[in-house]
């Protein structure tokens, strides 16, 4: 649980994960978008 607190206390690891976690699921979004319209469209 020290662990999960830091993460919590500590903004730098806080903004520093969510911002990768926000990178990653607009990525993500994008491969499947993609994916989807290439499918569509063949």
């Amino acid at each position: 649980m020290n662990l999960l607190q830091e993460f919590f206390r500590d903004p730098v690891i806080f903004f520093s994960f969510t911002g990768l976690a926000t990178v990653l699921a607009i990525c993500i979004f994008y491969a499947i978008y993609f994916i989807y319209k290439i499918n569509k469209d063949a």
